[in-house]
């Protein structure tokens, strides 16, 4: 039986030891290594990207073959004494820095203290500081100009998931990779490496539902298949489907998508019992809105005319996702994936999940057919807003013969009241001149 305390879980043993080792950051490993291979070493490099995507991991690497003596093509060897030291975090001339924690401009003029020393053991010091955004602003400006000219022996690496909290004037003297989200389908097969070097067996589509869980972080699906191994503990060494869904709290795919199925129908009875059987199997509401939004999406993609080659776990929900789309509409689904957003923003907030989770859904099901709304509303409007425009035209912008008229009535009663009130008046108005000449 193995040693609680010396139990290491899984996203450290298989923490990535090489540039080739990092699952889908190829053009960050092609970088690093050729740099470093070429003698072309920059002197400070920021590394962004989400989280668990393997920015730490990559500064360590880095590390590794700058004082690797036996690294080839740019890659460290991991056998030398200088890559154990680094792997084991017990090399000096490594320092990591958690922001986060030493945020301060004390911990700055700390560090620009160190720099001036020489490396211990190899050339280089490397100093890697992570949730670097967390920083003040005071200690952004103490760091400007070590970070802009350093000793030669000493390198910088900023790992951060918020660039844009970032001063202009430190993006400006880092080398920037940016880190993207790992694929599904490379996440379950990294998977799989890993419950077959377990010793395991994990059905393929709870890997892929892990993967898919994750949302492109490689540290986040690990995670997850940790927890599952606790479920193989024992006689029982296989995992299902259903034990992912028990530890994510998501509802089966089939129910998933017959509640798609009644919603784009408009039966909120159906709807509402597919929402509570997912429920009552022990799936967490939010969880169920997440996969409708899934599900949904599919049907996006397929009402603007995208291939099946563009779903997401087609095969799993048990629907046409093309004849719902093009069933509901582009408009309508973008409304629904607009209530479903709404409600899981307001859920993470509430204490009243379920009963929210039912609000979403019936809203849902009396969904109009946006698409034949705006249809009827384009055949009506140019008829509804011509007569009010020239409706207003008239009273606003009376025309000329209009002004004439007006006048025409208006100068005898203003000739009668003058001439009432000055009868021997020498000096008549010019526009009553006509009138004057008239009289005997």
């Amino acid at each position: 039986m193995a040693d609680p305390a010396a139990y290491q879980v899984v996203a450290r043993r298989y923490r990535p030891q090489q540039f080739a080792d990092l699952i889908g950051q190829e053009h960050v490993a092609r970088g690093l290594a050729g740099a470093i291979d070429s003698g072309r070493v920059g002197h400070a490099y920021l590394f962004t990207g989400a989280r668990g995507v393997g920015k730490t991991s990559a500064a360590r690497i880095y590390a590794k073959a700058l004082e690797c003596t036996n690294r080839k093509s740019g890659e460290p060897c991991n056998l030398c004494e200088r890559c154990q030291a680094i792997s084991a975090g017990q090399d000096v001339d490594v320092i990591e820095i958690d922001a986060a924690s030493n945020r301060g401009i004390d911990e700055i003029r700390q560090l620009r203290q160190n720099v001036a020393v020489r490396p211990a053991n190899g050339n280089h010091k490397t100093y890697i500081i992570d949730e670097v955004h967390m920083l003040t602003r005071e200690a952004f400006n103490a760091l400007l100009k070590t970070l802009e000219e350093p000793p030669p022996h000493v390198k910088f690496v900023l790992c951060t998931t918020e660039p844009e909290k970032l001063p202009i004037t430190i993006l400006s003297r880092c080398q920037r990779f940016d880190f993207q989200s790992v694929d599904t389908v490379a996440i379950a097969q990294r998977l799989a490496q890993i419950v077959e070097s377990e010793g395991l067996i994990v059905a393929p589509a709870a890997l892929e539902l892990i993967a898919r869980r994750a949302a492109g972080s490689m540290r986040d699906s690990q995670s997850l298949l940790e927890q599952l191994f606790g479920i193989a503990a024992g006689d029982k060494k296989n995992i299902e489907v259903e034990d992912v869904h028990a530890i994510i709290g998501t509802g089966k795919d089939e129910k998933v998508g017959e509640l798609a199925q009644a919603l784009i129908n408009r039966d909120s009875p159906a709807a509402l019992s597919a929402l509570h059987e997912c429920l009552t199997q022990g799936a967490d509401a939010g969880g169920v809105l997440e996969q409708l939004l899934t599900a949904l999406r599919n049907c996006l993609v397929a009402s603007v005319g995208c291939g099946p080659e563009t779903f997401i776990s087609s095969t799993s929900f048990g629907v046409d996702f093309a004849e719902l789309g093009k069933q509901a509409g582009t408009a309508t689904i973008l409304a629904m994936l607009q209530i479903i957003d709404h409600s899981l923003a307001r859920m993470r907030l509430s204490t009243h999940t379920t009963v929210l989770a039912e609000m979403a859904i019936i809203r849902l099901a009396a969904l109009e057919d946006l698409d034949n709304l705006s249809e009827i509303i384009s055949g009506i409007q140019p008829t509804e807003q011509k007569q009010p425009l020239r409706h207003e035209k008239k009273k606003l912008t009376p025309t000329t013969n209009q002004k004439a008229d007006k006048a025409d009535q208006t100068a005898p009663a203003t000739f009668s009241s003058v001439k009432a009130k000055t009868p021997n008046s020498r000096a008549p108005d010019k526009t009553t001149t006509p009138s004057v000449n008239a009289e005997p």
